[in-house]
Formats: structure tokens, C-alpha cells, sequence
């Protein structure tokens, strides 16, 4: 009997001990197969485009939001009112989590409504191939402002963003040049804000261009001459006043009888707005009319008629 007791008292602890075993096995399959699937599935998924321009601008947020506070409270507090995380959010919503190929004009809509504001007349300066030179300028000179100086310009200014359909939505690594796709969330932000720029400006209007490249000093494929141009209000704006500006970026030169330059007063006539021109301006000369506006040479610096 006693023989007996200890049999089935073994066959228990046996089967026990199988079961256990059993279990273990089952958690570690179990286990494995999830690790499996899972490894799997990360493989599967979608994976961030690459592109052939630098990727978002580190810390995007906290730039846009350090320079939409500082514009609306020490450079102009007349906009506080503005709401800088609204404009972020707005901003974001844009291209986050988008294919950065398939941008539209709508995607920017609710930043431009929050963003705009008006530009004084007189005041505005278009620019081509002469950034450096414009904004040192209007920097120096608070007489007149470029898209850069605007509230939407300044915080954009020389920063980048986009978008991938994959996580985390935002793609720090590359983004995708014009030559890649047009619309892209730069380019398309920028022909945005340059119509609206172009719209909004009254009075007379200055224009900076570089009569020291080979390629002209006005050319179509530029923002100006492809967008700001044709977004002039001729009801608005009393005339076009060019700078010609020289020894910028080469040897070459054109005046204000160039080719380029007559195709834009035939443009601009065209459209029945006034053309001017100043011709044989150079950037030392230009920057030091700032500090010495009275001076005879200096009457670009000054010009509104």
C-alpha cells in the first residue's frame, strides 16, 4: 500500500513537472513568434524618403515660436495680438505627416490668414538675386521692408521643413528640392507668401535687382519675374522704381537699357503700371547713403516718386 501511495505521488509530481515544462515552452514560443512578428512587421513598414536637400530645421518649433514672439512684442508690438502657437500649429498641420510632393496652396491657407498683416505704402522692397545686400539694407534702413521683414518672412527666413507619410511625420534628415518637385512645403510657402506680398503693396514699389550676373538682372524663373510681378495691383500701386544694383556677383553688367530690363517695363507697362529705373548703383555706395541720406548721390535711397 505504502508501495502504491509513492507511485502516484511520483506520477504527480511527473506530470506536474511535464506540465510546467509544457507551459514554459508554450511562453517562449509564444515570446518568439510575437519578437518574430513584430521584426517583421518594422521591416514591412513604410520607411522615411530620402530627397536631395538638407531636412527640417532641428528644433523647428521652438524657432518659429522664438521668432514670432520676438517680432510681435520687441520689433512690432502693434501685433501682439497675434497668436504665435496658433501659427505654429497651423504650420505644422501644413506638411506633417504629408507627402512632401503633394503640398497645396489650401495646406498653407489658415497659417496665411492667422500670419498676414498690412504693409504700409511705399514701404515695399522686392528683391532678385540680391538677398544679402537687401536685407542689410532694410536691417540698417527701417524705411522700407522686404517679404523677410514681413511677420510670415521673418519667421521662415532661411529655415526648412517637410513632411513623410511614415513616423514621426516630420523628416529631419532630407527634403525635397524644386528640381525634385514644385510643390514641396518650401516652395510652395514662399510662392504663397510672395503673392501675398506683391498683393498687399501700394504706393511705389522697390526693386532691387543684381545687373552683375551673366543670366540678366530680371529673369522669369525668378519669384519676381514669375510670380511678384503678375501680383502687382495696378489700382494700388502709383509705379515700380528699380535699383540696379552692380559688382554684387560678377563682371558681367547690365544698365537700366538692358535687355532684361526692357522686357521688364514691357511687362510692367503692359499691366499699366509706371516703370523708373536707377542705374550704376553699387552695395558700398548703397550702404553708406543709410548713414548720409542728404547726399547728392544718394537719391535711390530716398526715391518714393
Amino acid at each position: 500500500m505504502p508501495f502504491q501511495q509513492g507511485s502516484a505521488r511520483t506520477r504527480q509530481r511527473t506530470v506536474l513537472l511535464v506540465g510546467i515544462v509544457v507551459l514554459l515552452a508554450a511562453l517562449v514560443l509564444a515570446v518568439l513568434l510575437a519578437s518574430v512578428l513584430t521584426h517583421g512587421k518594422q521591416e514591412e513598414g513604410p520607411k522615411m524618403m530620402k530627397w536631395k536637400d538638407r531636412g527640417t530645421t532641428k528644433n523647428l518649433k521652438e524657432v518659429i515660436l522664438g521668432r514670432c514672439y520676438n517680432y510681435v512684442t520687441a520689433r512690432y508690438p502693434e501685433l501682439r495680438d497675434k497668436d504665435c502657437l496658433k501659427i505654429w500649429e497651423s504650420l505644422e498641420h501644413a506638411f506633417i505627416y504629408k507627402n512632401p510632393c503633394n503640398i497645396t496652396t489650401e495646406d498653407y491657407q489658415p497659417l496665411m490668414e492667422l500670419a498676414s498683416h498690412p504693409i504700409p505704402c511705399n514701404k515695399s522692397l522686392f528683391w532678385s538675386k540680391t538677398y544679402d545686400l537687401a536685407h542689410r539694407y532694410t536691417k540698417s534702413n527701417q524705411k522700407f521692408l522686404t517679404l523677410e521683414d514681413t511677420l510670415l518672412g521673418y519667421m521662415a527666413d532661411s529655415v526648412s521643413w517637410c513632411g513623410d507619410p511614415s513616423a514621426p511625420g516630420i523628416n529631419y534628415e532630407s527634403c525635397p528640392k524644386r528640381s525634385e518637385c514644385e510643390s514641396n512645403p518650401s516652395s510652395v510657402f514662399w510662392k504663397i507668401a510672395s503673392k501675398m506680398f506683391a498683393e498687399a503693396a501700394c504706393g511705389v514699389v522697390q526693386v532691387m535687382l543684381n545687373g552683375s550676373i551673366e543670366a540678366g538682372a530680371f529673369r522669369n524663373s525668378s519669384t519676381f519675374g514669375s510670380v511678384e510681378v503678375f501680383n502687382l495691383n495696378p489700382g494700388k500701386v502709383s509705379a515700380v522704381h528699380i535699383w540696379l544694383m552692380h559688382d554684387i556677383g560678377g563682371p558681367q553688367s547690365e544698365s537700366c537699357s538692358g535687355h532684361s530690363i526692357k522686357k521688364l517695363k514691357n511687362i510692367l507697362e503692359e499691366r499699366n503700371l509706371m516703370f523708373t529705373c536707377e542705374d550704376n548703383y553699387r552695395p558700398v555706395q548703397l550702404l553708406q547713403c543709410v548713414h548720409n541720406p542728404d547726399h547728392t548721390d544718394c537719391r535711390l535711397c530716398t526715391s518714393t516718386t
